[in-house]
């Protein structure tokens, strides 16, 4: 929350705050507007915008002769940073937690390649890793690494350590990003860490992330239970995003 934005935006921050901590818990009754103009020292207006932003996410329901109260919902990942696993789990006041299945130097395949803009059989380092949001599966996580980036991951304790902190201390840090989200049937794998049915819907956010001289410095592809996470993309009329529609199955 910065005191630069306006009241009822901080409201509605420090109300968020409060439901993902779980100070206001799921099905409880929120505070009514009497108590929270007190509490907060404002008048009806900001408040009832902080509570219909809320109402609008799907993070408190009710209303129109029913007491509002607290949804349980997804918790929301932005795109607009470039925050870790464990940073955001940490933000929303979960325990973050993985476990590492898989950490391998292989060569890239031609495929893999192109995304890393890397040679043929060049050496890449692959890493999967279930992560937990508390002790609950929450996504299958895949990147691949060229191999002078992903060696610094190579023997450093990824169950208990965030990749991107990692790399940060190596001086290797993402400024820019693509993502593509789409939907898909979980795989074996998938069925077997995340403890659902083969061919149970994940939500898959397939991701190349850019380093500060251009070059790719990861390709990633992460596949979420969608009931333990849902993603946000917030746009401006004062800094207009492009859209893209790509067609299913292209690079």
């Amino acid at each position: 929350m910065t005191l630069h934005s306006p009241l009822h935006a901080q409201l509605y921050e420090e109300m968020l705050r409060r439901i993902r901590s779980g100070e206001w818990c799921a099905g409880e009754k929120v505070p009514s507007e009497k108590s929270l103009i007190a509490e907060f020292g404002t008048s009806r207006g900001p408040v009832r915008q902080a509570l219909a932003t809320l109402r609008a996410e799907g993070m408190i329901v009710g209303g129109r002769g029913a007491p509002p109260r607290v949804h349980r919902t997804a918790p929301h990942q932005s795109f607009d940073t470039f925050m870790s696993f464990t940073e955001w789990a940490r933000e929303l006041g979960m325990t973050p937690g993985q476990k590492v299945i898989e950490r391998v130097k292989l060569p890239a395949t031609e495929e893999i390649a192109r995304e890393l803009q890397i040679a043929p059989d060049d050496p890449i380092v692959e890493i999967i890793r279930v992560r937990l949001l508390g002790d609950k599966p929450a996504m299958l996580e895949r990147s691949l690494f060229p191999y002078e980036v992903g060696r610094h991951l190579l023997r450093v304790d990824l169950d208990n350590g965030s990749i991107y902190q990692t790399l940060a201390r190596a001086e290797v840090v993402p400024v820019r990003a693509k993502h593509i989200i789409d939907a898909i049937p979980a795989h074996p794998l998938e069925a077997e860490q995340l403890h659902v049915d083969q061919g149970a819907p994940l939500l898959r956010v397939r991701r190349i992330a850019y380093g500060s001289t251009g070059a790719v410095i990861e390709t990633a592809d992460d596949r979420y239970l969608p009931a333990m996470t849902s993603f946000v993309v917030e746009n401006s009329a004062d800094h207009s995003m492009p859209l893209a529609r790509q067609a299913v199955g292209a690079a």
